[in-house]
């Protein structure tokens, strides 16, 4: 790491200390609770995707404790207009971000059972279409298809990102491995509407800044809905 002044080592370690409460209080949020929430963030994102006629998106799969659910791509992808697109990361080694298509799973090959006994493979389950996703680096899990590079993000309507928590000006805080500030950092101007996803209590007044640290245009709580950046 490179020398700091006493400004910006001073907010460096409040950052550490913050993002150890956050995780801490992520950690402690019962099941039941965490599954209710997804489902009302997930409203709150599609809600905004019939506002914005948003046809490409780039989002991310949450794991464990992230806000929106494991199944938050099969909602965005029934959410999409025909022809549109869904965009999910692959974590390179270097800790960058490149993108990917979910693809839908293979149909099952034909069987001697008789059709009135069991549907056609090709049909669609209940909820929608579905995103097949294949296991990654670190527990993540990440679309299987071909790899579309890192500038293809800079190209879509709507981008969802990860965060622990927001401030009022915008600045995002992740967990500190920084692929997310790379993405945001090669963004046109104009670009996306980057909106980072939240639990309730993690849009926040302040979140201290570092250079590399990039700013957001809006946030979606659960109960909070989406709020705008910077705050009037």
């Amino acid at each position: 790491m490179p020398d700091l002044t006493p400004d910006a080592e001073k907010s460096h370690q409040i950052k550490i200390s913050l993002r150890a409460r956050l995780l801490t209080a992520r950690r402690s949020f019962p099941v039941t609770d965490r599954l209710s929430a997804a489902r009302q963030l997930q409203d709150q994102i599609l809600s905004l995707v019939r506002r914005t006629g948003a046809r490409s998106i780039a989002a991310y799969v949450p794991v464990g404790s992230e806000p929106g659910g494991p199944d938050l791509p099969d909602r965005l992808l029934s959410a999409l207009p025909a022809g549109g697109r869904l965009l999910l990361p692959v974590l390179l080694p270097d800790n960058d971000l490149t993108w990917a298509e979910p693809t839908p799973p293979a149909a099952a090959p034909p069987t001697s059972t008789p059709a009135a006994s069991a549907p056609p493979a090709s049909v669609v389950p209940a909820g929608g279409p579905s995103a097949s996703l294949v296991a990654g680096p670190r527990g993540l899990r990440e679309p299987g298809g071909p790899r579309l590079g890192v500038e293809a993000v800079c190209s879509v309507d709507l981008l969802l990102v990860p965060a622990l928590a927001v401030g009022n000006d915008g600045t995002r805080m992740g967990r500190g491995g920084g692929s997310y500030d790379r993405v945001l950092a090669r963004l046109p101007e104009p670009g996306p509407l980057v909106v980072a996803l939240l639990h309730d209590g993690e849009d926040i007044v302040s979140v201290p800044a570092e250079p590399h640290d990039r700013r957001v245009h809006a946030v979606i709580t659960p109960t909070g809905g989406l709020s705008r950046r910077p705050c009037p």
